[in-house]
Order: C-alpha cells, then structure tokens, then sequence
C-alpha cells in the first residue's frame, strides 16, 4: 500500500471505569477472509460473538459473490451456458443496488465490465497480452446495464456473453453485513475493518468516539488525518491498488466502461465517509473518474456523504476535501 493513502482505526480509550453501572470489556476477532484480513473489535460485559459466526458469513457471502469461488453463485451466472440465475438474499441486495448507483453515476459504475477486466489483465487469470483496438471494441459489445434484466430476484442475460463483477462493491456490503450481525447480537459499540473498509458504531465505554488515520502525502512531513466516527463508514480507492506498465504510462484496475481503457487522469485515491460501507465503497470507486474539484462538486450535493482526494498537479501532490470533512477530524 502506498506510503500516503493508509486507513487504519486506533485502538485506544477501552477501558471501562467504575462510573459505568455495566462493565463492558473489548473483545477482538482477527482473520483472512475475501483475499485479504479482517478486524473486530467490540464492547460488551460477555463474549457473545465467536470468530467461526464471522467466517461463516464470510463464507456464505463468498459463495454468492466471489469471482475466485468456482462454484459461486456469480461465476455461474457468468457461465455462457447459463440463462439466468435466481439470486440469493446477499447477490439479490449488491446487484439491485448496483442498478442504482450505475443511474447515479451516470454509467461509470457498471457491474457489466467484467469482460473488459479480463481483457486488461485485471480479472482472476491476470494478465496475459495488452489487447488491440479491435479486441477493445469487440468486447466492449458486451457491456451495459441494458445486457442484464432483473425481475424480482431473477437475474437474467440479454446477452450469453455477458459477465459481471460485483467486487466493487462487494466488500463494502460485508462490512455492513458484519455490522448488522453484531448489531443483532445486541452489541452498541463497535468497528468493523475488511480489508481496510470500517464501519464504527456507538462511542466506546469511555465516551470517546472510534478513531481513523489516514496518511497524508508526504507523511513524513504532514501529520497524518486523525477522524473521529460515529455510526459512520469509510473507505478508500486508488490507482495504486492494482496497476500496470503500460508503454511507459502506469494503468489502473478502473476501467472506464465508456471506453473500454483504463482510467488515466491526475487523481490518486479518493477516501469516503458515508452511512454504509457499500454506499462509500461505490462512491469512491465513481469519484476516480471525475476530475477532483468535479468529484468535490458531486459530493457536496450530497447531505450524507464526505470526501478526502488526493491528486496530481504539475507533479506535485495536493489534497482536496469536502466542506464537511474537517467535522470529522479531531
């Protein structure tokens, strides 16, 4: 992960003191899960939450969504033999509201782009050769909202060669996913990380809210952002994620679906707060393709939703934030 774009939650302020009539201790739950690591952490007077309850979500959510599992529910969508799939409660909830996001984004956010990931490079086989123009058209046939149909909970192709990636955000959803299940467990005070995507809930026992850092550029310099959350979620996306050389040019996993290339612009990671994981996680994944101050202008018609960008200028890196951002750092 590059040295400037790194979100992390402090752990600090868990002790209770005897002011609170119910001692709540911090119990933590650490693994691997969805091709990265995962962290919990939550208060409460007994330990009512065991890591195999959290795998098994994990597992259940990856046998729905996960382009790595060979027989998840997507990758037999994904099979040109294959019609039409009826979704599950967890595939059913991403790909309904990836229909949402692809009208609020006016087409950038576009779960049909799979086919132009594999093409990159940038799907499970990796890379094998940079493709021709006429590849990239031919392709590119294949993608659009308008090649899939939803009915109910029935999802069917309009085209066989049609594939889809829920990834972007997929991650995001478990986050909340996870969050929903410990708030059932009856747990008020928590922060749940995949892979570097937090949702934080309540204030801990000591009153104060959860903390997250992110580092700035050049962080040897700047003090890194220290936020304060509270029933919100942040996350992260940047071009250093997974990239390529490209004739010189580094390319990025994004790929503009209206073009079928990889992004290439002066933005170098957007961060998002916002009430759900999914919802920051679709968001930042959108705001990559805009040009910052485009990307701040969206964001502020937004009343629930902040932003933290980091860009290139002349070849030098700059920041730029959303008017509410500076709420949240304490």
């Amino acid at each position: 992960m590059n040295f400037f774009i790194l979100i992390s939650y402090i752990l600090v302020g868990y002790s209770a003191t005897a002011e609170y009539p119910t001692f709540k201790s911090p119990h933590t739950i650490r693994g691997t899960a969805q091709g990265t690591t995962y962290d919990i952490k939550y208060y409460a007077s007994d330990q009512v939450i065991s890591k195999s309850e959290v795998d098994s979500i994990f597992r259940v959510i990856d046998e729905s969504m996960s382009l790595y599992k060979p027989n998840s529910l997507i990758n037999q969508f994904n099979s040109r033999d294959v019609k039409g799939v009826k979704l599950d409660a967890h595939m059913y909830n991403v790909v309904k509201a990836s229909f949402q996001y692809y009208k609020m984004t006016k087409g950038y956010f576009d779960i049909t782009i799979f086919p132009l990931l594999k093409l990159w490079g940038f799907g499970p086989e990796g890379f094998r050769f940079n493709p021709s123009e006429s590849q990239i058209d031919s392709v590119r046939k294949t993608v659009g909202l308008d090649k899939i149909k939803l009915r109910k909970d029935y999802l069917k192709k309009r085209d066989k060669y049609v594939s889809i990636d829920l990834n972007g955000i997929a991650q995001g959803y478990t986050v909340d996913v996870l969050s929903q299940f410990i708030k059932s467990r009856g747990v008020d005070s928590f922060i749940v990380e995949v892979g570097g995507e937090i949702y934080a809930h309540g204030i801990k026992p000591s009153g104060e809210r959860y903390k997250i850092e992110i580092q700035r550029p050049y962080s040897q310099q700047i003090a890194p952002y220290r936020l304060e959350l509270q029933n919100k979620a942040i996350t992260t996306s940047g071009s250093y994620e997974k990239f390529r050389i490209l004739e010189g040019n580094r390319i990025s996993h994004h790929i503009d679906p209206h073009t079928g290339r990889p992004l290439m612009n002066n933005t170098l990671s957007v961060t998002i707060i916002a009430n759900t994981a999914m919802e920051a996680d679709a968001l930042d994944n959108y705001l990559m393709y805009l040009e910052p101050s485009a990307a701040i202008n969206f964001i502020e018609k937004k009343t629930d939703c902040e932003a933290y960008i980091i860009y290139s200028e002349n070849n030098t890196l700059k920041e730029l934030q959303s008017s509410g951002f500076n709420n949240y750092i304490y």
